[in-house]
């Protein structure tokens, strides 16, 4: 196992070889585990993103602000980061959890990940934790819109909607399937007036809903990016998506759905 090559990633080269090898170390290895520094470095990591975050985007309020912070610093988020350091390979784990594949495990490598942001504070201090996490996030910042990161596909498609004084779509069920334990939804989304009719699937009608959402957003941003600059609307057309199901846009003659409430 090269500690140094993780170190190279991280920025970052401890003093203290103990406080690395036990940020690293799952509690199903040794009783010296990292949920103690997991516990500091999750602490540390949302005081610096805000941070980073309140300093970049003076425009933006308190809600939009914490929106943003909770999807950075999510699960997903961190597993991304750690897949980036490939980190998998560093991982200390007890039989059992390399058996069972918990190095590729999403929850166990965010955790190490947090882990090893306490430990670095630990060993050095506040800034220079602070410094290895503005190296993970200030790219990550620079290739993402603050505007849409971390709403659903449903809230994107109201805004959306609204902003062009578009009537709100309209969500039905059209189908379940599968036994009662493993029902998945077919979710129906219509938007009238841009002649749009899409259906997603999910295991939830919410999820189904999503998809859904998804699927009319993208078919409704590319209606209006092929509308006439003299304002006619356009011949309606046939089209698949590959977002979560099926994807069609309706003949002239479909008949309209009553707006339905904000997502």
């Amino acid at each position: 196992m090269n500690l140094q090559l993780l170190q190279t990633r991280l920025g970052y080269t401890f003093r203290d070889s103990g406080l690395l090898q036990q940020a690293l170390t799952h509690r199903s290895h040794s009783s010296l585990h990292n949920e103690r520094l997991e516990f500091l470095g999750d602490s540390i990591l949302n005081c610096v993103v805000a941070s980073i975050l309140y300093e970049r985007f003076n425009n933006l309020d308190e809600g939009d602000l914490s929106r943003l912070r909770a999807n950075l610093v999510k699960q997903q988020s961190l597993y991304e980061i750690a897949q980036k350091l490939e980190l998998s390979q560093f991982l200390r784990l007890g039989e059992g959890e390399l058996k069972s594949g918990g190095f590729r495990r999403p929850s166990i490598l965010a955790d190490t990940l947090e882990a090893l942001l306490g430990a670095i504070f630990l060993d050095a201090g506040f800034d220079a934790a602070r410094d290895a996490i503005r190296a993970f996030y200030i790219p990550l910042l620079d290739s993402v819109d603050p505007r849409t990161l971390g709403k659903d596909a449903k809230t994107l498609l109201q805004e959306f909607l609204q902003s062009r004084k578009i009537s709100l779509p309209t969500y039905n069920v059209i189908a379940t399937h599968g036994a009662a334990h493993s029902q998945e939804f077919e979710i129906e989304c219509l938007v009238p007036k841009l002649g749009i009719q899409v259906f997603g699937r999910g295991g939830s009608r919410r999820a189904g809903e999503q998809a859904a959402a998804r699927a009319a957003l993208d078919m409704a941003e590319q209606a209006l990016r092929k509308t006439p600059a003299s304002g006619r609307k356009p011949k309606p057309r046939a089209a698949q998506l590959k977002l979560a199901g099926i994807a069609t846009i309706q003949g002239e003659g479909a008949d309209d759905g009553a707006p339905s409430k904000p997502a």
